[in-house]
């Protein structure tokens, strides 16, 4: 029920808009852009994608997961005859079922999370998107009603849209392109700001769940986690950008042919038909691809009507005149459209990020953040269409809000070690 009506109140909002802009401000070519546009279009200037051209690209995005979610799940087929997903469930076990308290002891879901959240963290998306829905649908298996989200997809999913990422690659690349003096110099920010808004997420759902967080399990495993990755941190920070990439694209593209060769030599050594076991998964992974492409339409065309009408730019400058009337430093406001439209589409803020690197430069106040916004969260609403979808779930309870809280503390804490860093 929430999602239906924030995805309403995202055309009803978006329609208002444009029409105000259409009747009072004379932008009589503003409906036609919203419904007819193309970003490629010379003629259009808003530089965005309308109605008709936004489901294009949406069953286009659908068709190009169907190869990755094919082979990913076949690989994961692979996995669960061989017993090796049980084997990761059986190690994650002790902290996971005190987060995960609905989920039985060794059930093959543990490891489909755990693939996932370590893909997030080393900045696959490829992969960790076929493992997430894995975890969906088998947290699904467990949910006695089908159509409401269960307290397990709900922590799940809210852990995942945190998005705690090791190393924000694309992020440095892109500062790297535009000339930035230091490329790196939001690495450690983005680090902090997706450690904190995971560890917000937990907390929110706990509380709703009534998990109690201070266990030995939890705290041990928390803290080994960041103590691992403070070791990276430590090594990375010696790096320039071009070892950073390097590094980078060693560990996380390395560890994924590992995966696969482990995966194989398992199910040789279990006698099982490696073959076969792809090509059921496989399938699973085409249908499942299919499955989503309604949801991923309509979530898709909401936001672009969102853009098309311009209400983010009436956000911002409202936000901004309300900062500038209280005497308080509004640098920050300029990198703001980055994280208001980060939860909605992960494509528009790149190019946001662009934009503000190439209007205010890329060492400036506002470009840094920009960058920081875009490397420390992930897709709020592709995540809850595409994750949600995927198993026909049309209640998503109290997951939404508690995705859109955590996003929240984390922008604050952006904003925050922005000023803390860069002044």
């Amino acid at each position: 029920m929430a999602l239906s009506r924030i995805w309403s109140a995202f055309i009803i909002v978006a329609i208002v808009v444009a029409s105000i802009k259409c009747f009072f401000f004379g932008q009589t070519e503003i409906f036609n852009w919203m419904i007819i546009g193309k970003a490629d279009d010379v003629a259009n200037p808003l530089k965005l994608d309308g109605v008709i051209q936004t489901c294009w690209v949406a069953v286009e995005l659908c068709l190009k997961l169907i190869g990755i979610l094919a082979l990913f799940m076949g690989l994961m087929s692979i996995a669960e005859r061989a017993g090796g997903i049980r084997l990761l469930s059986r190690i994650v076990g002790p902290f996971f079922s005190k987060l995960f308290p609905d989920i039985p002891k060794g059930h093959p879901s543990m490891g489909h999370m755990i693939m996932n959240f370590s893909a997030n963290l080393l900045g696959l998306d490829n992969a960790a998107t076929p493992f997430g829905l894995k975890a969906m649908e088998s947290l699904q298996e467990l949910n006695p009603n089908k159509d409401v989200a269960s307290n397990a997809q709900i922590m799940f999913l809210c852990l995942h849209a945190a998005g705690l990422n090791l190393i924000p690659v694309s992020v440095i690349a892109i500062r790297a392109s535009q000339n930035a003096s230091n490329p790196t110099d939001i690495f450690i920010p983005c680090l902090i700001v997706t450690f904190v808004g995971t560890i917000t997420a937990m907390m929110i759902v706990s509380f709703k769940q009534k998990i109690n967080l201070l266990q030995p399990v939890v705290i041990g495993w928390i803290l080994s986690i960041s103590f691992i990755i403070a070791l990276l941190v430590l090594y990375i920070t010696t790096l320039n950008a071009d070892g950073i990439k390097s590094f980078s694209g060693v560990l996380s593209n390395g560890l994924i042919l590992l995966v696969f060769l482990v995966i194989i030599l398992g199910g040789l050594y279990k006698k099982i038909d490696v073959f076969d076991a792809f090509i059921d998964g496989a399938k699973n992974g085409f249908d499942t691809a299919i499955r989503i492409v309604p949801y991923l339409v309509g979530m898709l065309v909401a936001i672009s009507l969102l853009r098309t009408s311009g209400t983010f730019d009436v956000v911002i400058g409202g936000i901004k005149a309300l900062f500038a009337s209280l005497g308080a430093d509004t640098r920050f406001v300029e990198g703001l459209p980055t994280a208001l439209i980060r939860p909605l589409s992960g494509g528009a803020a790149r190019g946001m990020m662009v934009s503000t690197m190439e209007t205010y430069g890329p060492d400036s106040f506002a470009s840094r953040l920009s960058g920081i916004f875009q490397g420390a969260s992930d897709t709020t609403f592709y995540v809850v269409a595409v994750y949600f979808g995927a198993v026909s779930i049309k209640n998503t309870r109290y997951a939404i809000g508690a995705m859109l809280l955590a996003d929240l503390v984390g922008v604050c804490t952006a904003i925050g070690l922005a000023y803390l860093f860069f002044g």
